[in-house]
């Protein structure tokens, strides 16, 4: 089965659809460094580069194939950012269903993040996204997921609208069920790759961590802010929060090298218990030397990318490429799904033939 992937960024999702059995034969991207990562990492799909709305004609001569993915930006939508429907960028949902509704793929899915599936605020948009996928001629069903149920080391809410058209089976939720497997720990997933700054982890994320004077804490010490900035310890023997795409300086998460590598008991559990129990006050001033920023590969390994991965750009753009990904396995889960019932379609149309 062949797919059309659009706004791919350094493809996570297409990553997914290709372990999913699907052949990607063209995708769209407008960032340049982004594009130079897709190009390196699958050389055999064609790229169109640039505006997605000007470039439609390009992506018409794909009509026919059996599926279209993709997952346009989302900072109108998303709770990091403003939440405004009104942004430029939150438009281009609608550039998605202008595909759909030109290919006419036998199927499609669109990720997108949480707040636009479930949002009062963005209910006109839902509503225009389904409608107009019903004239085209798809039953959309809407599907909120977290990467951790489908073996990704990492709590990420995503939504995934999901179309087929009217002679297939719709995707329900319980359609997921035997795609799911449980979330490997942080260490588990990370700790192979060896200390921050050696062979196989390298370059280190040189963002200084700082403790803040007036912590906002919670009862777990892995929530709250212990550190200024945004950039949250993470618990190694548990999965990792959400990785933003605003990483690269004070939003990057942080890890205990020690409690991970060294055996050492975690510094920011006992600094958040003595913080509690009154026997020290936080101040500001810099913090151990044992705390330092994820690393680039520790990032793309939570996100689930082929280890064997190639990024291309500055490091805060090859960051935000991360980011912004669909996490390969999440990716791959929901394209198996989707797979799964074209191929049993096919199926029921065969034997519906042979019968008549």
């Amino acid at each position: 089965m062949k797919a059309v992937s659009l706004f791919s960024g350094a493809g996570g999702m297409d990553v997914g659809a290709i372990r999913a059995g699907f052949e990607v034969v063209a995708a769209s991207e407008i960032d340049a460094h982004a594009c130079s990562t897709y190009r390196r990492n699958h050389p055999g799909t064609v790229l169109i580069e640039g505006d997605i709305d000007k470039r439609m004609s390009e992506i018409m001569s794909f009509k026919g194939v059996d599926l279209v993915i993709g997952g346009p930006p989302c900072q109108g939508f998303s709770v990091a950012g403003k939440m405004d429907p009104s942004d430029p960028r939150s438009k281009l949902v609608f550039s998605f269903c202008s595909v759909v509704e030109k290919l006419l793929p036998r199927a499609f899915v669109m990720e997108n993040v949480k707040a636009l599936g479930k949002l009062a605020k963005f209910e006109d948009v839902r509503r225009e996204i389904i409608r107009r996928m019903r004239n085209a001629g798809y039953q959309t069903t809407v599907h909120i997921l977290n990467a951790k149920d489908f073996g990704v080391p990492q709590s990420r809410e995503r939504v995934f609208f999901i179309g087929t058209r009217a002679c297939s089976t719709v995707l329900e939720t319980n359609d997921f069920e035997k795609f799911k497997q449980e979330a490997i720990s942080l260490r588990h997933a990370i700790a192979h790759l060896g200390r921050a700054g050696s062979l196989n982890n390298s370059p280190i994320t040189k963002a200084k961590i700082t403790l803040a004077k007036k912590p906002v804490l919670r009862k777990s010490p892995y929530a709250g802010m212990l550190f200024n900035g945004q950039g949250r310890p993470l618990n190694p023997d548990a999965w990792s929060s959400t990785l933003p795409a605003s990483m690269g300086g004070n939003r990057t998460p942080i890890i205990d090298e020690e409690h991970l590598y060294g055996g050492a008991q975690s510094w920011v559990e006992e600094h958040h218990r003595k913080i509690l129990s009154g026997a020290i006050q936080s101040e500001y001033k810099e913090a151990p030397s044992r705390l330092r920023r994820l690393t680039i590969r520790e990032a793309a390994v939570l996100q689930s990318f082929p280890e064997s991965y190639c990024f291309e750009g500055p490091q805060s753009r090859i960051f935000s490429q991360i980011g912004n990904a669909v996490p390969c396995k999440l990716a791959e889960s929901v394209l198996k799904a989707v797979k799964h019932t074209l191929s049993n379609t096919a199926t029921d149309l065969r034997i519906a033939k042979q019968s008549a």
